[in-house]
């Protein structure tokens, strides 16, 4: 027979750590990047138009937004990430709040809410090297005139698939949402393709 814990012992809770979390980029000036971590994201599958849909959205209080579109104007964010896919962002520690919230909207249709939080990171990009720099990397058009606020693509950066969201027009500032796997070696890439700007540093 063995003797149970008292009942006042708390439970162990395993120390989070980011997947940069010892991440100390040495940039140009005219570039800087940081990691916003664990932040909440939820994937959500549901058809446009449908009443799944239209609950969601009266959930969120805006339309979900059209392909290549993100809507940034909200504590929860959306993104674009497929015809019938989003990304919802948010503040950490929301996530069980936000999908008991929008499941109950939903009720008895069909639609579905998935806490893939752990799945990405977040990485911040701002500055006016940032086109350049990520022209070194990514096939995208990122014309000014192309880069706008809330444009939102899926596509590969140094060969790494990441979503990448315009927060400034220009671009000027931007998030990466990368595995988190992968974060490691994209913010490596990032470092490499300013060693050409090292002197504006």
């Amino acid at each position: 027979m063995t003797a149970d814990a008292p009942a006042h012992t708390p439970a162990h809770t395993p120390a989070r750590i980011s997947p940069l979390a010892d991440w100390d980029p040495r940039l140009p000036t005219g570039l800087s990047a940081r990691e916003l971590p664990f932040l909440t994201q939820l994937t959500l599958r549901v058809t446009p138009g449908t009443a799944a849909a239209t609950a969601v959205e009266r959930y969120l209080g805006y339309a979900l937004p059209e392909a290549c579109r993100a809507h940034l104007d909200a504590e929860v964010k959306a993104l674009w990430l497929g015809p019938d896919e989003w990304l919802l962002v948010a503040p950490a520690g929301r996530a069980e709040e936000l999908t008991a919230g929008l499941r109950s909207a939903i009720g008895a249709e069909f639609a579905t809410v998935t806490d893939t939080s752990a799945q990405r990171t977040v990485l911040a990009l701002a500055g006016p090297l940032l086109p350049e720099v990520l022209s070194q990397g990514c096939a995208l058009d990122l014309a000014p005139d192309k880069a706008d606020v809330g444009a939102c693509h899926t596509t590969l950066l140094a060969q790494a698939g990441v979503a990448l969201v315009v927060r400034e027009a220009g671009p000027r500032a931007v998030w990466l949402l990368v595995r988190s796997s992968f974060a490691g070696y994209l913010a490596a890439w990032l470092a490499d393709a300013c060693t050409e700007y090292a002197g504006a540093t």
